[in-house]
């Protein structure tokens, strides 16, 4: 049984909610352990002035100092790496295809001629999928996140996982990352960027390394 005093917080992926398929998976599983996640909503209900600066100060509002375990998914899992860099308190984390060296995998992704047009225009038209519709995001967004630094550094001990078929995120990012920091295990999985075909076997994993972790904080 999973003791309830160690705050968990599931941190969602970039255009998703926390109505998200994973989200609700974990804080079942969870639940069933007694214990509860919290979900926020990153974009505060303002998805178009989305930035990671404003997704990092929402975190130490909601934090407030306190430990935590962070699960992050996608760009969600950046967001807990650059967290646990900068704040020493976070306990541990599970990061889920985590979108390392976001800002120049948003820039491939785009291209030179839609991302020129973004930077002209102010807004690019992105289908959120917690919304189920396009919705438009300003530049701002971009030019934030190049203001992060793309592998962050941190030591607390940190989960990885990543599909071999992911066409989103290079899986050879998380393959790097692990090899530099020997706090990092990753486990690669035959799935893709959403893994929801595989978050049984994800489970397997999570909740050994979660469970040790709360234990250990009790004594």
């Amino acid at each position: 049984m999973l003791p309830r005093r160690l705050r968990i917080f599931y941190l969602h992926g970039f255009a998703s909610s926390p109505a998200s398929r994973k989200a609700r998976f974990f804080a079942a599983r969870l639940g069933e352990e007694h214990a509860s996640l919290e979900t926020p909503a990153l974009d505060q209900g303002d998805f178009s002035h989305l930035t990671i600066s404003g997704q990092l100060a929402l975190l130490e509002r909601l934090l407030g100092g306190d430990p935590a375990i962070l699960i992050g998914s996608s760009l969600g899992g950046y967001l807990a790496a650059l967290y646990a860099a900068r704040h020493p308190e976070i306990e541990r984390s599970v990061l889920l295809a985590p979108a390392f060296n976001f800002a120049q995998i948003w820039r491939d992704a785009i291209g030179p001629r839609q991302l020129e047009a973004w930077k002209r225009d102010g807004v690019l038209s992105v289908f959120h999928y917690g919304q189920n519709r396009q919705v438009p995001l300003f530049y701002s967004f971009l030019e934030d996140a190049l203001r992060f630094e793309p592998f962050p550094e941190f030591g607390q001990p940190t989960l990885l996982f990543h599909g071999n078929q992911d066409t989103s995120v290079p899986v050879q990012s998380s393959v790097e990352f692990a090899e530099r920091h020997p706090n990092a295990r990753l486990v690669q999985l035959d799935s893709g960027h959403e893994m929801t075909d595989v978050l049984e076997q994800i489970w397997l994993e999570v909740r050994p390394f979660l469970s040790n972790r709360l234990v250990d904080s009790e004594c």
